[in-house]
């Protein structure tokens, strides 16, 4: 009897969503690209640059709540939590701040960039996709301003 309640509750839990909310393999790059997308925003948010790109720095931190709020909504329908983030590296320099963004908003495409198997989030992915990219395109445009405009 023992036996059989032990091999009940332990099925109960690997069939419920708590079990699996954070395990490797259920999605685990959205979390990852939350904090990457956050980080870039602070970045471009928080040390914003000359007018020159400002325009571009608009767009891409535009580009980014939009990403977010799709990754948050898939998330959520992972049962994810979503207070989990890793600090900010408020410590680089100023000119580096764009090439940082770029290089966490790449990182985030790679990390949504996973096979979806949760039919009911496969649209939040791609809408998330496309606007890091469009984020990552502004962020380039910033780049390419501050290098010839200057």
């Amino acid at each position: 009897m023992k036996a059989q309640l032990t091999i009940i509750a332990v099925a109960f839990f690997a069939l419920s969503p708590f079990a699996h909310a954070d395990a490797p393999g259920r999605h685990p790059g959205y979390l990852h690209a939350l904090t990457d997308l956050r980080d870039a925003r602070w970045n471009l948010k928080n040390r914003p640059g000359d007018a020159a790109v400002s325009g571009h720095e608009d767009v891409a931190l535009s580009e980014i709540e939009r990403a977010l709020s799709d990754v948050k909504t898939a998330a959520r329908f992972d049962e994810k939590d979503l207070r989990v983030a890793e600090p900010v590296d408020a410590h680089l320099d100023r000119p580096g701040r764009l090439h940082h963004a770029l290089d966490l908003l790449r990182q985030a495409h790679a990390d949504l960039d996973a096979e979806e198997d949760n039919p009911a989030v496969r649209g939040l992915k791609h809408s998330a996709l496309a606007h890091v990219d469009r984020a990552a395109e502004a962020t380039e445009h910033a780049i390419r301003d501050v290098e010839y405009h200057h």
